[in-house]
């Protein structure tokens, strides 16, 4: 297998060059982390869920009008996407009070929230990914008005589509976190949906029983989260043939 330039690891992805310009590959590990990378475990089979529904979830959004940077899945674990310079903010919709809402507000957690609140954070691991406001934003230059304007359209028309999808198999969308890349072509730019949207960046409970399909089970320790994620894939009929192989090697 030929060596391929590695162009950035994160927690839960590897990024590597494209075989075209303007591309990347993105493979989808099975790393598992939670409250700022403090709690750590490797759950088999994790990244090849992650990599099935988040290609569910881009395609679906791209055939809605919505841009991602999503273009095809090249294998179990592995997706070609479009290069993107991602801003670096983290924009999270919720539609009911839980995690750090529910905490920050002294909300009971489960509560409906009488409108979808979005928000942002800044995205910096060392100061624990903090919450942000938008003249903050404005005044280190992170985004533009125009930019913030056309996040939360993003924003909003990814919670309408992912919401319908969630409700059509019996999950209730309680709130997700979308990162948002910019596209150049040309002088100009365009916003595009970028990352993954995955159990790992959604709360989504069960809607008869309110059991946690996503990280939670992980950061709770409810429960196998391989479990929780294969659930969602049934429900979306994307459950791979073979969810949980053997870890390949990584390529640098």
């Amino acid at each position: 297998m030929a060596r391929r330039t590695k162009i950035y690891e994160g927690k839960a992805k590897v990024l590597y060059e494209g075989p075209e310009p303007g591309t990347l590959v993105q493979y989808f590990k099975d790393d598992a982390t939670a409250f700022n990378a403090e709690k750590r475990d490797v759950i088999e089979g994790k990244g090849v869920l992650n990599n099935f529904l988040s290609e569910l979830f881009m395609n679906g959004l791209n055939g809605i009008g919505v841009p991602t940077h999503f273009i095809r899945r090249l294998n179990m674990r592995e997706q070609l996407i479009r290069a993107v310079d991602i801003i670096p903010l983290e924009v999270v919709v919720r539609n009911v009070a839980a995690g750090s809402l529910s905490k920050r507000l002294g909300i009971e957690e489960g509560t409906p929230l009488p409108r979808p609140i979005i928000e942002f954070y800044y995205k910096d691991d060392a100061l624990g990914d903090p919450l942000v406001t938008e003249d903050q934003i404005l005044a280190f230059n992170w985004a533009s008005h125009q930019d913030l304007d056309d996040m939360v359209a993003l924003a909003v028309r990814v919670n309408d589509f992912l919401s319908g999808v969630m409700l059509a198999v019996g999950i209730k969308l309680v709130d997700f976190k979308i990162e948002i890349g910019r596209q150049f072509e040309g002088d100009m730019q365009r916003l595009i949906v970028a990352d993954e949207i995955s159990p790992d960046s959604c709360r989504l409970w069960d809607i008869k029983t309110g059991q946690k399909l996503d990280k939670d089970v992980f950061r709770r320790d409810l429960g196998s989260l391989t479990d929780a994620y294969s659930e969602v894939a049934r429900r979306l009929g994307v459950m791979p043939k073979s969810p949980v192989p053997i870890k390949p090697k990584l390529m640098n």
